[in-house]
């Protein structure tokens, strides 16, 4: 199934449509909420949206990987990585 990636402009497009802000304040309202969410992220703490799903950054420790060509090891370093934990609704809703 091929999915259609859904943009800035679409998702400030869906704002005018239905909160009736102009073009302009929809786009800065977007821009405005995944900035706050960036911001809140980088600093360590979870973002969640009742109803679609919460966001956190965990830290991910140091461990070895394997080139699957060569089979060399390699150490792969510790990182902080995004997790998205979508809420029951927005589960139930994917899979009628």
């Amino acid at each position: 199934m091929a999915g259609k990636t859904v943009t800035r402009a679409e998702l400030a497009e869906a704002v005018y449509q239905e909160v009736g802000l102009s073009r302009i304040e929809s786009a800065a309202l977007v821009e405005a909420i995944l900035a706050e969410m960036a911001d809140a992220l980088v600093s360590g703490e979870p973002v969640k949206i009742s109803s679609f799903g919460s966001f956190s950054v965990r830290q991910k420790g140091e461990r070895i990987g394997r080139n699957p060509k060569t089979g060399e090891e390699v150490p792969i370093l510790p990182r902080r990585v995004l997790v998205f934990r979508p809420s029951h609704v927005l589960k139930d809703r994917i899979n009628q």
